[in-house]
């Protein structure tokens, strides 16, 4: 069940476009694509906070919530997900390999969708609770570090890299391909929940999401680690990009070098 010997990366070049094709519509609208009924929370402050929502909520449809964090989701989440969808592949016969992309795809989005409502009410709530924008913004990012160096931050990486055995016949492959889905949109959800609950409650700027993204998706990389009190990041990602900028200098100091002795 090896790659396919012509085009094995066309999968990578259509993922890659859907998640920059979200990006171009994220950064073309700005955070009008992020929850606009939540910019209203403080200013509901005197209600009781089911009744806040309630009316929150009316100024915007559920339909044009979802297909904005679904947008989201595409653009900052597919990039996470290229380990584990070649897991997928590689697990599948070829008549079965689009088949199998597209059940891990449904569940891995279908836990996003579930989170991104999740989310919302968690970000209303806070809103509600704590009007002042910045001093909002400050206890959700300090609830976000508490996370980082949690020892529930690295069992949700460590199960972010399992590769189950996925059946390869008939009904069974699909229920696996699903459920690997599940799983994986699971511990995604559990690692970058609060790094995206920074983003709700600002509102979702641009610069915010790309940071968030390239955070999530450096420290990605890292390999699964024992459980304990510490922070973690794309401290792997950082060393490669010093590594390639250190050669990329070298090569242009010796280029100069013999410029100047020619």
């Amino acid at each position: 069940m090896g790659r396919s010997a012509q085009c094995p990366d066309t999968w990578l070049v259509v993922l890659g476009s859907i998640s920059l094709i979200a990006w171009f519509l994220l950064l073309r609208h700005g955070s009008s694509l992020v929850i606009p009924a939540l910019c209203s929370a403080s200013s509901l402050r005197a209600l009781p906070l089911l009744a806040s929502f309630n009316l929150a909520v009316a100024f915007g449809t559920p339909a044009q919530l979802a297909s904005d964090w679904a947008l989201m989701v595409v653009a900052m989440m597919l990039p996470l997900i290229i380990a584990s969808l070649r897991h997928v592949r590689d697990r599948s016969f070829a008549r079965r390999r689009a088949r199998a992309t597209l059940l891990f795809l449904l569940g891995y989005v279908l836990v996003w969708m579930t989170a991104g409502f999740v989310l919302q009410v968690m970000a209303f709530a806070a809103r509600w609770a704590v009007p002042a924008p910045l001093l909002c913004f400050g206890v959700v990012v300090a609830t976000a570090i508490l996370w980082q160096v949690s020892p529930a931050k690295q069992l949700c990486l460590n199960r972010c890299h399992r590769r189950p055995h996925l059946a390869a016949f008939d009904l069974a492959a699909d229920r696996d391909a699903f459920a690997f889905g599940l799983m994986n949109g699971a511990s995604c959800v559990g690692s970058c929940w609060a790094l995206m609950l920074t983003l709700v409650v600002s509102q979702g700027h641009a610069l915010g999401m790309v940071a968030v993204t390239l955070f999530a998706f450096g420290e990605r990389l890292e390999g699964p680690a024992p459980l304990a009190w510490r922070w973690r990041g794309p401290f792997k990602a950082l060393r490669i990009a010093a590594a390639q900028a250190g050669l990329w200098l070298t090569t242009q100091g010796r280029t100069s070098k013999r410029i100047v002795e020619s």
